[in-house]
């Protein structure tokens, strides 16, 4: 069934009805081609959904009938944020779009020193808007009940001050300890606590980003003997962090 995203400011519970505005409008009428009746569930973007009919179908507004509501608990006990070096090529794209579907809260793309990309303003503007309709559509898809943001680039020490008001950093790095270091590490981590995962480039970290981080409180760890794309290191240990944080619920 399909999902769409609301303000609260939509909602009017009194009346049991949800106006939808905006390209929602077009893509449920034009794309989805849906009619009268059909059904469809609408999320306020915090923790309550709503199991919709469409009441009426206009070319500005399409009013949705409330069958019920329900607060269902599809998003991680902790929130995590995801600091990914700018990768080249559309690889970005992939990357925020499989860690909403892990849960990440928030994705920061960040300028490293090996980061072969270089955004200026108005391309940031527009890469990073771009992004965010990846974010929303892939937060449709998985039932997340809130759309992650997609955090303007910000340059690696803007990132590490940024992380500082977070509980744990963990940063993957190919010269970290053994696995039994980092087993210790991710099964200290416990839901409600807040998370942030620094992810190198194609070229990896630098030993001095590594080094500032570590100095930000952060833990390095392994993800195993291979070496990981940067495409794949984040989706590796959102998986490890979704299982770790879910498995005591």
């Amino acid at each position: 069934m399909q999902r769409f995203f609301v303000k609260p400011h939509q909602i009017d519970e009194a009346a049991h009805q949800i106006h939808i505005t905006g390209t929602d409008v077009n893509h449920i009428a034009n794309v989805l081609r849906m009619r009268q009746g059909e059904e469809l569930w609408i999320s306020d973007g915090e923790k309550k959904e709503y199991h919709c009919a469409i009441e009426a179908l206009g070319e500005e507004e399409i009013l949705l009938h409330i069958l019920y509501a329900q607060e269902p608990d599809y998003e991680l006990p902790s929130r995590i944020f995801l600091f990914q070096g700018l990768p080249k090529g559309d690889k970005m794209e992939l990357i925020i779009q499989k860690a909403v579907e892990l849960g990440a809260y928030e994705i920061i793309p960040v300028e490293m020193k090996r980061c072969v990309v270089r955004l200026d303003g108005k391309k940031a503007e527009k890469k990073t808007a771009r992004w965010q309709q990846i974010a929303e559509s892939a937060a449709k898809q998985s039932k997340r009940m809130l759309v992650p943001r997609v955090h303007p680039v910000l340059s690696y020490k803007e990132a590490l001050a940024y992380a500082g008001q977070l509980d744990v950093l963990l940063i993957p790095y190919e010269l970290a300890g053994g696995m039994d270091e980092t087993k210790k590490i991710i099964g200290n981590i416990k839901g409600g606590q807040s998370l942030g995962i620094f992810i190198g480039p194609e070229g990896g970290f630098e030993e001095e980003e590594v080094k500032m981080a570590v100095e930000k409180g952060a833990s390095p760890i392994t993800l195993g003997k291979r070496i990981l794309r940067t495409e794949t290191a984040g989706m590796a240990i959102l998986s490890v962090l979704m299982f770790q944080l879910e498995r005591g619920e």
